[in-house]
């Protein structure tokens, strides 16, 4: 297992090659020490047994897709499921896949750029899709890019998986948290979207406004603003870091685990969208570009 490690003034980010996995992310304060504000784990080996896909780029498509499967141009492909339920790529995601570390610079603007081959049938998608993650430190934020390429029509929806833990306390409940999604997917017991999408305002899913997340856990699919790139904003008093979520993806996906403190910003398109007609659109087409954005921005106030 490969590790790169790039930093600038404000922030270091180490990166593995398994899963193209962000294994940590330094923002340093007005006092000169480090926050590691994902979770993950010290020994690069430890993701190898993980089952809850820390930092890692989930593809070929994040998410639960439902029906066993999708049909693209009269023609059906099956995926592995379980309980009626595609998740995350099927039974071996990109998440648990090496990619190859194709580029590392070390300027200013420092960034390292992985790519993974996806042959053809793979987990049952079409077409050998070629996908590429590029992290890259500007100043005080981490920009993740997505892109891939495909020889014949597919589906993707790819996204990175990091839990957020903004300071060293053992819970969340006290971060302020605002979500600039007015509407949210409904979904069903086993969280696959109805194709409904409904308002969150005066529901236990309005964080309209900045509030403590308090005994609120997530497994939400959130609808962006449109018109506002910005999608989340996360606080912590204790150590004065706020984080700042900008996407051109339609969707947020929010998740906290049961098991530790952490929550997940997935930046992303909507799930089952294969299989729901009035959902933004996953095909990929030979030719095309799928281009997925998304920036995690740092700003360090007063500690409390």
């Amino acid at each position: 297992m490969k590790q790169v490690t790039i930093s600038n003034a404000y922030l270091t980010l180490m990166v593995l090659d398994y899963g193209a996995t962000i294994q940590k992310l330094l923002v340093k304060g007005d006092d000169g020490e480090f926050t590691n504000v994902v979770v993950g784990y010290n020994h690069p080996s430890r993701y190898r047994l993980d089952d809850h896909v820390l930092g890692a780029s989930v593809g070929r498509y994040a998410g639960r897709i439902s029906n066993g499967g999708f049909v693209i141009d009269r023609a059906r492909y099956d995926l592995y499921q379980e309980d009626g339920v595609h998740l995350h790529g099927g039974k071996e995601g990109f998440h648990q896949k090496y990619w190859n570390i194709d580029e590392v610079d070390h300027s200013d603007k420092p960034f390292v750029k992985l790519t993974y081959n996806s042959k053809h049938l793979e987990e049952g998608y079409p077409g050998n899709l070629t996908v590429s993650v590029t992290y890259k430190l500007m100043n005080n934020a981490l920009q993740v890019i997505y892109e891939g390429m495909t020889d014949r029509s597919t589906v993707i929806n790819l996204t990175n998986h990091s839990y957020f833990k903004l300071d060293k306390n053992p819970y969340i409940d006290e971060y302020e948290l605002q979500l600039n999604c007015p509407y949210r997917l409904e979904t069903q017991e086993n969280l696959l979207p109805t194709g409904n999408i409904v308002p969150v305002r005066k529901t236990e899913y309005d964080f309209l406004l900045p509030k403590k997340i308090g005994l609120q856990r997530f497994d939400t699919i959130y609808v962006k603003d449109i018109g506002n790139e910005k999608v989340a904003e996360l606080h912590s008093k204790s150590s004065g870091i706020t984080m700042k979520v900008y996407t051109n993806q339609p969707a947020l996906v929010v998740y906290t685990p049961d098991d530790f403190p952490g929550i997940c910003f997935e930046t992303q398109n909507y799930p089952d969208a294969p299989n729901q007609p009035d959902f933004p659109k996953s095909l990929l087409r030979p030719g095309d570009l799928y281009n997925n954005i998304s920036i995690f921005k740092f700003d360090l106030g007063k500690k409390s």
